[in-house]
């Protein structure tokens, strides 16, 4: 997958110059933003095509299936979930079931609806340069021995696990900057000693040890699917002498993992110099040049059920990261007097994927001249994007 993910920076590379203006004109509306971001990388990846205003009829219903998806795969959604018997009431007896087809259908009608226009596209000619997941499925579909729904959900699934996860983990990362400015601080001088006055790129990440070191501390103090997504053992299992049966769900519980003490001492603060200095054996590597980095990450999960797509994530993460700390500084908003207005530390919406609740941040260009070179950056980008 990496190598693979190393096609994909194009699309990262455009996207993120697009947020930078569009989070500098309008930080208050940095949600949407994100999402924005997020989604039009993974929507491009997957389809073939670029989110242009995010009012789009179809990307809509993508976002509006992908929120559906995150609320209804929350532990205890239902009350099925805690009585498993309700299971066996009838569908004309069961909102919950009754909910669960219209919902599918809605699914499975919109995943059909985009492969479909991939391959329309194919038929007229008019996606021969355009490289894309579902691309790649129906021109290789018998190897892959998927049917058209299969490959549909798949990609479909892909960009619901994908968009909203990146998007949270981003506004974390600016609530974050809020609280600890020094980590902001060191970023910035990190990135001015190695990136210069250009804008940061890729082949940067080598030498921007203390960036990454900040992105992976806030997946472990804010993780973003804070009690992990369901499994169910295919088999009869054992675990520290007890027995799990075939069909037992487990929740790999991030929020608890993250705050194990032994690994990760102090783990209720933020701290990303646990994994940049030595008085920190648990989680320190080396070289500096490779680690901290994301792969396997228990934010992603594990083993064989770990998320495909982290390493599109960590570029992801890592290069708007990067171009957000060289082009502007995240402050907290102040009052009259010039103190800073409160800002809750824990305030978050509650599901499978958690982010913080609306909070407002000023985006001060670095310096002030900055916010035009940012304006250029994507114009040009948007000028040979088609190209």
């Amino acid at each position: 997958m990496s190598s693979a993910a190393d096609s994909y920076q194009p699309v990262q590379d455009y996207e993120s110059k697009k947020l930078l203006v569009s989070l500098l004109r309008n930080p208050s509306q940095y949600e949407k933003w994100f999402e924005q971001y997020a989604s039009g990388v993974v929507y491009r990846i997957g389809f073939g095509r670029w989110i242009e205003t995010g009012e789009e009829s179809d990307f809509k219903r993508v976002i509006k299936v992908a929120k559906t998806v995150e609320r209804v795969a929350s532990p205890g959604a239902y009350l099925v979930d805690s009585f498993p018997i309700l299971n066996y009431i009838p569908t004309p007896l069961a909102p919950f079931k009754q909910e669960a087809r219209r919902l599918h259908a809605e699914e499975l009608s919109l995943f059909r609806k985009l492969q479909q226009d991939v391959r329309d596209e194919m038929a007229t000619g008019k996606a021969t340069t355009t490289s894309s997941f579902t691309r790649v499925f129906l021109e290789n579909q018998d190897s892959y021995q998927l049917s058209d729904d299969e490959g549909a959900y798949v990609i479909g699934t892909l960009f619901e696990a994908g968009s909203g996860t990146t998007a949270a983990a981003m506004m974390s990362f600016c609530l974050c900057m809020c609280h600890f400015p020094e980590w902001q601080s060191k970023m910035q001088e990190e990135i001015d000693a190695h990136v210069g006055d250009r804008t940061p790129q890729f082949e940067d990440m080598p030498n921007l040890p203390t960036l990454r070191a900040v992105i992976k501390e806030v997946l472990r103090w804010r993780p973003v699917t804070a009690g992990g997504i369901p499994h169910q053992l295919t088999k009869d299992d054992t675990y520290e002498g007890f027995f799990f049966p075939a069909g037992t769900v487990f929740h790999a519980n991030k929020w608890a993992i993250h705050r194990d003490p032994e690994l990760y001492p102090d783990p209720d603060n933020f701290r990303p110099e646990r994994w940049l200095s030595r008085d920190f054996p648990t989680t320190y590597r080396e070289p500096l040049t490779k680690y901290p980095n994301l792969r396997n990450y228990s934010c992603f999960g594990f083993e064989r059920r770990i998320c495909p797509g982290q390493n599109i994530a960590e570029r992801s993460m890592n290069i708007l990261t990067a171009r957000i700390a060289r082009a502007v500084h995240l402050r907290r908003k102040k009052d009259a007097q010039g103190n800073d207005l409160p800002l809750p530390l824990y305030d978050y919406t509650a599901g499978v994927n958690v982010q913080p609740k609306h909070f407002d941040f000023d985006v001060v260009p670095r310096p002030p001249e900055r916010a035009e070179q940012i304006v250029a950056a994507f114009k040009e980008a948007r000028s040979k994007r088609d190209l």
